[in-house]
């Protein structure tokens, strides 16, 4: 039978300083391998859970801050809460639009209205110049896709028995909304101002408009299109004219209770111009009143007579939402 191998002194001590390397090499993977997130404790991630309940971006941006600086062992478990918060955040506002989306579509056309109520008096100069009384009415209908709008605003004035103002403005205007931020229109206005030149005037348009700017507190609305201009004058024929036409609408909340509004518009055809502007600033009172102070700018370009007649309006009044 063959021999078998002889073990000679100092083998065992070889082999193990062989196996050395290996040995070590093991050791340091072990200690390289990232020790398991510490558990949040409950004070922070009771704070956190508060901050999510109240729902204010900057509170929650600074607790997860201050959570991961007190506590940067559970980093990784702060992180799952913020994503967790995040994907349930989200699934309720999708479920609330898909809610409101069908309240709105289910709607009768005669729901959804809403209006306010003015009233005070007016200082008017240019073709008359004296204090007036003020009235004014809007209603609003904000659908799915459509919105329909009602401005009524009427001043009237006398002095020793004869008028100084009886001035009339009533537009409707309905917007359909194909896009996001772009929408089409379509408005029918009366005019009554014989202190303007003109008896009765009457306008249907149509165009396009678009929101470059629609955030919460700050909305601007810009449009254009072709108007049809019909106007009855006292003393000369009347006249029917093809206008272009264009609008702004600005809405800005200054800070609660203090809002900045301006409306404009400009029509102009073959013979004539119409330019007006109104800025109000609105601040609240209590409950549904506001208090509001106005100006408003109305010039009239007659080119057949070369006549162009400025208008202003300042107006003080109390406004009631309903």
């Amino acid at each position: 039978m063959p021999n078998a191998p002889m073990e000679t002194p100092g083998s065992h001590g070889r082999a193990a300083i062989a196996a050395w390397p290996c040995l070590a090499f093991v050791a340091a993977l072990a200690g390289a391998a990232p020790a398991s997130a510490a558990p949040l404790a409950s004070p922070i991630q009771a704070m956190i859970e508060t901050a999510f309940s109240d729902g204010d971006e900057a509170v929650i941006a600074a607790v997860l801050a201050t959570a991961k600086k007190t506590a940067p062992d559970s980093v990784k478990e702060i992180d799952g809460l913020e994503a967790r918060y995040r994907r349930s955040r989200a699934a309720a506002k999708a479920a609330q639009a898909r809610a409101e989306g069908a309240r709105l579509a289910s709607a009768s056309w005669l729901a959804l209205w809403s209006g306010e109520l003015e009233l005070g008096g007016s200082q008017s100069t240019g073709s008359t110049r004296d204090t007036e009384a003020h009235l004014g009415v809007k209603l609003d209908r904000t659908g799915l896709r459509w919105l329909q709008k009602l401005n009524v605003q009427a001043d009237y004035g006398s002095a020793a028995g004869a008028k100084t103002a009886d001035r009339i403005d009533a537009t409707f205007q309905s917007q359909f909304t194909f896009r996001k931020s772009a929408y089409a229109y379509g408005l029918a206005e009366y005019e009554r101002d014989a202190f303007l030149g003109y008896q009765d005037r009457y306008t249907v348009g149509v165009g396009v408009g678009v929101a470059p700017i629609d955030r919460p507190g700050l909305k601007l609305q810009l449009d254009i299109g072709s108007a049809i201009r019909y106007a009855l004058y006292d003393q000369r024929t009347n006249e029917s004219e093809v206008a272009a036409r264009g609008s702004v609408s600005l809405a800005w909340t200054l800070r609660p209770g203090l809002k900045l509004s301006e409306e404009g518009a400009l029509y102009i055809d073959r013979a004539h111009t119409t330019a007006r502007s109104t800025l109000a600033l609105d601040t609240d009172l209590f409950g549904p009143l506001k208090a509001r102070l106005s100006y408003s700018a109305q010039f009239e370009r007659d080119e057949p007579d070369n006549h162009g007649q400025l208008d202003t309006i300042s107006r003080a009044t109390v406004a009631y939402d309903f």
